[in-house]
């Protein structure tokens, strides 16, 4: 059913990308973790990450998980934003079409069941997850305050969790990749 809103409803819902293990990426068949920039992987305010950014990054490539960032912002601002990182991206992605993601998946020959895309958004990132036939995961948002332009997809949103949270009583907040 429409009303259920499935196209915006993530696989999975974690507190935060950084609870995303090596091993449970591992146990899930995940080798690539697709996630958005602002508010998901740094603040839109703190270019430069944490401490904690900096060693999930390293416990990734430790662990042959690749990170991609899939934004919609501007080339300058995502290179600007991740080359300190040392990770791959790709801008002007359009979310929530799929087109970043697919891109992503053709050039490294990877299979649907092998990529997870990370995002704070349900308007832009789990919709672009859906349509690429990838599995999602909502995290929450990293700071309470978005960009200017993110306001009317937050709004959006807000109405579309009490339909999403309504019709899925089993999503929740985790801490891990539970399936429900």
């Amino acid at each position: 059913m429409v009303m259920q809103l499935k196209f915006l409803t993530p696989t999975y819902m974690v507190d935060s990308i950084y609870d995303l293990t090596v091993e449970e990426l591992r146990n899930h068949g995940i080798t690539t973790v697709l996630t958005d920039l602002d508010n998901t992987l740094l603040a839109w305010n703190n270019p430069d990450g944490t401490p904690e950014l900096h060693q999930w990054l390293q416990d990734l490539k430790q662990g042959g998980i690749e990170l991609i960032v899939i934004s919609n912002n501007t080339n300058k601002r995502v290179a600007k934003a991740v080359d300190a990182l040392n990770i791959d991206f790709v801008a002007w992605s359009l979310k929530p079409l799929p087109r970043g993601i697919l891109a992503v998946m053709r050039q490294r020959h990877l299979q649907p069941q092998e990529v997870i895309m990370v995002g704070d958004q349900m308007l832009t990132d789990v919709w672009a997850a859906h349509l690429a036939g990838i599995r999602s995961v909502l995290v929450k948002r990293l700071i309470d305050s978005d960009m200017w332009q993110t306001w009317l997809n937050r709004s959006i949103e807000t109405q579309a969790k009490k339909i999403i949270f309504k019709h899925n009583p089993n999503l929740k907040w985790e801490k891990t990749l539970r399936d429900n």
